[in-house]
């Protein structure tokens, strides 16, 4: 079972392409066995929540948060490390803005 701000590694498979790649994600909330959760980049020029080594991250990426999407908890292949409580809230607000906007 994971906890809403895990970092994992999951395989995922692109929906352009039948191609399944191991990439991190971080868990938005789990129900059922799936998991659904946001992208994680190492291309921190694109737009999201940055992470840095003092997060926990191997290097400094980016959590995207345009990019979501639901994966089977049999895809996990570990946990990497949790969000801290700050960095929680800062996604959370981010996620919460552009689920507002789309009222308008």
């Amino acid at each position: 079972m994971f906890n809403s701000g895990d970092v994992i590694l999951a395989s995922v498979q692109f929906t352009d392409t039948f191609e399944v790649k191991t990439m991190p994600a971080v868990v938005l909330f789990e129900e059922f066995d799936n998991i659904v959760v946001a992208g994680i980049t190492s291309n921190t020029s694109m737009n999201g929540i940055l992470l840095t080594k003092k997060d926990g991250a191997i290097k400094e990426s980016i959590i995207k948060t345009n990019y979501i999407f639901t994966i089977s908890a049999a895809a996990v292949k570990k946990k990497l490390f949790s969000l801290n409580k700050t960095k929680k809230e800062e996604l959370y607000s981010d996620l919460t803005k552009k689920l507002s906007s789309l009222k308008n």
